[in-house]
């Protein structure tokens, strides 16, 4: 058998924080060999960037590694002399962050960079080295290779930019280690394919070894040969994929299988409770026992041994025999949803809400009729100053979002859904159509709207850090809508703020605390009650657990669903990930460069017919199951800048193409039996029929 390229041995790293030495990684051994992806998963906290740090030679100047070894191709790399690394980062190890924009130097261009790195590892001519930079361009499949090797990391949109990367991390022939650091996490489904077969592809010509951290449990099953997971520092369980998915000895690699959203699935998601250790705060026993459902005495007590229960199966806990047995098994402590079955009247209904039809209005909480939104410098000036011409993000869109439901707004980026969300809220003009929340009409920016208004609708955003003032503690963050909004006064706003906390499942001692003391998870909970503080009918949810672990995603699902029974508020629901939409959704709309191409029910939407475009992002989701045969739909890399095309606005891109009627012609809303709606010029049992033929 080859050696692995990358050995890493009972590898302990600590860092210093106020003169004392706390680990951050425990004893963690792995191997990765040539022509294999090794998956490292684990919540956030666990110590998957620590161990990414310890490989590439990059840890703080408070972290050191305290015990065990590391060997890159046989090579001691741990005491290997600085200019050694030098030598070696970039020819024969690279890494790809999460971040693509935070690793681009954007005073250079793309193709610079990406030719600085060949001349250095090469004794490539600057000539040669451009051309290396645009033939590498192309490897990676970028549309205009030459030139998007002449623009800047801000002129090219973050798919470009992580394939931009990717193409400077696979510049050197010589390559043998590539580290994945959460590649895909920010990017939607389509683009996340697309990276994602490149790297297999890529990874077939290199015959690398890749290390692949990630909290994505589907790109994990789809990429990786063997996967750890760990946990406050530690290897909870180590197997090959199929094993590890299949047949889960540890508790919590059970809980993390638990809390994915799966398509069409609506089975309660299970969150783990609490949250990991800080390094201060370390059990003495299993690190994982203050929050397993099946923990003993003995398990607080005494840390498990990691135990061979397989040949290539590796586990610590006490108590995995009784799991490989069946003997024991996990209750599923989640919150149980219920979700109501609807019948023809109901999906009926839902047509003429959707549709913007003037019908149901006491029981619609927002109504926005033909929304045109624009972007782009206008007039003379604008063309005279170089501007880009202007162009409708948002283009004649009409829906009606019910009282208590949840309408899921999917579609890539750069499709309108936040824009869409922006305009309602005032943070961007309506150029034309209206918009009504209680029929009260939504004109003007957030200062110029009445204080009924404001109170009856609020915001979530993607990023809490983005939308919490670091200066503020959660106190003063919750006291401000219900002394502005509610006019309450200072002490019923504490007592109220203290409840608000108590409803997201946070204690009332986090009022004190300032954001940079929470986690992600926690953060958006307190953005999710803040949204709540003012008791608003309607709450625009924009990506609100894209970037989250896949524990925390579950609670923070667990917890809106939650909230809607309990005070029948509406949720605008924007994400690019159907499965999680049609996990909390009542109602999907499926939106493509500003116009609606489908809605319908949640509970028939994953059924065919599907418009093409929602055909393709459905089979983009990596599935959480190594075993599973998805269908891939390849499209072109992102979607087309400029003018919108004639006819179908899809067609340069759609996999079902018929030629001249989508090229000319603009597609009708087409019906199928299951009240679901979509624009297509095929119709719905000829579409049904191909779908099913090619496994949709």
């Amino acid at each position: 058998m080859d050696a692995p390229i990358l050995s890493v041995e009972r590898l302990t790293v600590a860092y210093r924080l106020q003169g004392e030495w706390l680990e951050a990684l425990h004893d963690v051994s792995l191997s990765v060999a040539a022509a294999q992806t090794y998956g490292i998963v684990g919540e956030s906290g666990s110590g998957k960037s620590t161990l990414v740090q310890a490989v590439m030679g990059y840890l703080s100047a408070n972290g050191a590694v305290r015990q065990g070894a590391i060997t890159f191709e046989g090579e001691d790399w741990l005491h290997a002399p600085r200019r050694r690394r030098e030598q070696l980062w970039g020819a024969r190890l690279s890494m790809v962050p999460q971040d693509p924009l935070s690793a681009l130097n954007p005073a250079l261009t793309i193709g610079e960079q990406i030719a600085e790195l060949v001349m250095r590892h090469t004794r490539a001519s600057r000539r040669d080295a451009q051309a290396r930079a645009v033939e590498m361009l192309k490897r990676v499949k970028l549309p205009d290779p030459e030139g998007i090797a002449r623009r800047y990391p801000h002129q090219i949109s973050g798919g470009q930019q992580q394939r931009a990367l990717i193409a400077m991390a696979l510049a050197s022939p010589d390559l043998r280690l590539l580290v994945l650091d959460e590649p895909t996490t920010s990017l939607d489904v389509t683009t996340e394919a697309a990276i994602l077969d490149l790297f297999a592809e890529l990874q077939d010509n290199h015959r690398a070894a890749t290390l692949f951290v990630t909290h994505n449990l589907g790109v994990v099953a789809r990429m990786c040969q063997r996967v750890a997971v760990l946990y406050a520092g530690a290897v909870m369980e180590d197997a090959p994929t199929e094993t590890l998915y299949g047949a889960a000895l540890h508790p919590y690699t059970l809980l993390l299988l638990r809390a994915v959203p799966r398509i069409g699935d609506p089975t309660p998601l299970q969150a783990i409770a609490g949250r990991i250790p800080s390094l201060r705060q370390r059990p003495s026993g299993c690190v994982f026992a203050p929050r397993c459902p099946v923990a003993l005495e003995r398990c607080h007590a005494h840390k498990p041994p990691l135990e061979r229960a397989a040949d290539g199966h590796l586990v610590r806990c006490h108590r995995w025999r009784e799991i490989a047995e069946g003997t024991l098994r996990l209750e599923d402590e989640s919150a149980e949803l219920k979700r109501r079955e609807m019948g023809r009247a109901e999906i009926a209904f839902f047509d003429q809400l959707l549709s913007g039809e003037p019908n149901g209005a006491k029981a619609t909480v927002m109504r926005a009729e033909h929304v045109r939104v624009r972007y782009g410098a206008r007039g003379i000036l604008g063309r005279l100053l170089g501007a880009k011409p202007p162009f409708r993000a948002v283009d004649d869109v009409s829906m009606r979002i019910p009282r208590g439901k949840t309408l899921g707004l999917v579609g890539e980026s750069g499709s309108g859904k936040t824009t869409f969300a922006r305009s309602l809220i005032g943070l961007i003009e309506i150029e034309s159509g209206t918009a009504h929340l209680l029929e009260m009409p939504l004109r003007g920016t957030p200062r110029q709207r009445a204080k009924a208004t404001l109170k009856a609708m609020q915001m979530i955003f993607q990023h809490p850090e983005e939308s919490l003032n670091p200066y503020r503690t959660v106190g003063q963050t919750l006291r401000r809508p219900l002394m502005t909004l509610l006019g309450m006064k200072r002490a019923e706003a504490d007592r109220a703020a203290a409840d608000l906390l108590r409803a997201v499942n946070l204690p009332a001692d986090y009022l004190s605390r300032f954001p940079g003391e929470l986690s992600g998870g926690e953060k958006q909970r307190v953005a999710i009650a803040r949204a709540f503080a003012a008791q608003p009918a309607l709450i625009l949810c924009d990506e609100p657990v894209s970037s989250l672990d896949v524990s925390v995603q579950a609670a923070i699902l667990n917890l809106l669903a939650q909230l809607q029974a309990q005070y029948e508020v509406a949720y605008l629901f924007i994400s690019h990930d159907l499965a999680v939409v049609g996990y909390l959704a009542d109602y999907i709309a499926v939106i493509y460069r500003g116009q609606l191409v489908e809605r319908g029910a949640a509970e028939s939407f994953f059924t065919p017919p599907h418009h093409p475009y929602t055909e393709a992002l459905l089979a983009s989701i990596p599935l959480p199951d190594p075993k599973a045969k998805s269908r891939r739909i390849r499209l072109p890399d992102d979607q087309p800048s400029g003018a919108v095309p004639s006819g179908c606005r899809f067609h340069p891109r759609c996999p079902r193409y018929l030629g001249e009627i989508c090229r000319a012609q603009e597609p009708p809303w087409q019906r199928d039996d299951q009240g679901r709606y979509y624009r297509c010029h095929i119709p719905p049992h000829e579409l049904a029929e191909l779908q099913k033929e090619d496994g949709a």
